[in-house]
């Protein structure tokens, strides 16, 4: 299929990894408001999932959850098949049109005291993950669509004990160029958004709840303050729109200015 045979007219269906809360879960409810449907992966609070379905769906677009361990590659081809499925239930489609490759985990200990174990954990999520679970919904991506991964502003400035994740979030922002490059004949755009430090529940909620936290990032930033979901969401959802569908291969930080 090539670009000039999709039909602009029919839903667009975005998947978002790690959709059920935090930072996904805000993409798909201001994709939901651009009037984009959504598939929300999570890996195990099935209650969160449903609760953000239920989000979506009062805003009158459909949304559907599935279980997924993002850091399982053995387990991708039985999700491949769920997916497929859903797809042709709810939508009559075998495709879907954005991949948000946002599902993570957070990680701090300093560099010499990283073990293995956790530095495996890691890289099985936030990378082999990542580009296995890409490779293998390539077939079901309309040509012509998009795919967004997440890195962190942590892959550019550097804060002790962060080693580990920032580095795995490095590889995710070169795989993104590599991306562009190879799926280019398709007309499919890879990008990279990065954000900075955001109040969620991500990493036990630091940003959010620990006020010394939140008073020393605000004071790394330009615009003085942290970031909060509504900075990141309504972002991603515009980067996937057509009016930004000439940047591609790009890194695209979100951190309000942040170790400036």
């Amino acid at each position: 299929m090539t670009t000039e045979n999709i039909d602009k007219s029919k839903v667009k269906i975005a998947i978002i990894t790690g959709g059920s809360r935090g930072l996904g879960r805000n993409t798909a409810v201001h994709l939901a408001r651009r009037g984009i449907d959504s598939i929300l992966t999570y890996h195990s609070n099935r209650a969160e999932a449903e609760s953000a379905v239920a989000e979506i769906e009062a805003l009158g677009r459909k949304a559907v959850a599935l279980q997924l361990d993002a850091g399982d590659v053995a387990s991708f081809d039985a999700f491949i098949s769920e997916l497929g499925q859903a797809l042709r239930q709810e939508w009559g489609y075998d495709r879907f049109d954005f991949l948000v490759n946002n599902a993570g985990t957070a990680y701090h200990a300093a560099f010499t005291e990283t073990t293995e174990a956790e530095l495996d954990k890691l890289y099985n999520v936030h990378f082999k993950g990542v580009y296995f679970l890409t490779q293998k919904l390539l077939p079901l991506i309309q040509d012509g669509g998009r795919i967004v991964n997440i890195s962190s502003g942590l892959a550019r400035f550097s804060f002790p004990g962060s080693s580990a994740y920032g580095a795995m979030k490095g590889a995710v922002e070169v795989l993104t160029r590599y991306l562009a490059k190879e799926l280019g004949a398709r007309g499919i755009a890879v990008n990279t958004v990065a954000p900075g430090a955001i109040a969620t529940d991500f990493s036990g909620g630091v940003v959010r709840d620990n006020p010394e936290v939140n008073k020393l990032v605000a004071s790394m930033t330009a615009l003085g303050r942290v970031g909060q979901p509504d900075d990141i969401g309504p972002m991603i959802a515009s980067l996937l729109s057509e009016d930004n569908r000439w940047i591609n291969a790009q890194r695209i930080e979100v951190s309000g200015g942040m170790m400036v």
